[in-house]
């Protein structure tokens, strides 16, 4: 009965990535697929405040969330943390620069709550992609969306007040304000809390 729990568990944290594939390509997964995914990848559980990835580490494994969140973050010289990414549920873990080139990172990446991944080694992404078509599309959608959501990011940067910042925030991703501290988000937005502070208040009074 135990044995048979835990792989109905297992079967669940795959299906969620089953899922997120089927609705990136618009295409169904074949058994084949769903196989070949479910073996490459293996469930990982991640405690609150423990770290996927650390700065001076080469990125070796990407990870799919099933539960839980994430932030990537880099720490300055005056020892000033700067966030890059959040991460929720069907969001992936990792940090291309480091991986693909196989350098030492310059970021973090930390789980913010008790969370359950898939994880699988860079090797075995290469081959899965060539072995599932579902799967190699799901990243080539993948690298379209992180190449507009950099964009966007650098047009945030230099082109938004900070009003406007918030704003973009709270309609694109409002689950970011309700999982979050404030802290984090003014960090993300390039924000001190001070400021953030007074531009929420701002934004409730209109």
């Amino acid at each position: 009965m135990i044995n048979y729990l835990m792989q109905e568990a297992i079967f669940l944290m795959h299906d969620s990535l089953f899922k997120h594939i089927e609705i990136r390509t618009s295409e169904k997964l074949t058994d084949y697929e769903k196989e070949i995914i479910s073996d490459a990848f293996a469930k990982k559980r991640m405690r609150k405040r423990q770290f996927f990835l650390q700065e001076g580490d080469v990125c070796k494994h990407l990870g799919f969330i099933v539960k839980g969140s994430s932030r990537m973050f880099s720490v300055d010289e005056k020892g000033h943390e700067h966030i890059i990414h959040f991460g929720l549920e069907s969001w992936w873990l990792t940090d291309p620069e480091s991986s693909i080139q196989l350098i030492p990172s310059r970021y973090f990446i930390e789980m913010l709550e008790d969370s359950e991944l898939l994880v699988i080694s860079l090797p075995d992404v290469y081959e899965l992609r060539n072995k599932s078509r579902g799967f190699d599309l799901t990243f080539r959608a993948l690298d379209k969306f992180s190449t507009i959501a950099m964009h966007k990011r650098i047009h945030a940067a230099i082109g938004m007040t900070a009003e406007e910042r918030f704003s973009d925030l709270s309609s694109t991703y409002p689950e970011f304000l309700k999982r979050f501290p404030m802290n984090m988000i003014a960090s993300y937005l390039g924000l001190s809390p001070e400021t953030l502070s007074r531009v929420r208040k701002n934004a409730i009074r209109k």
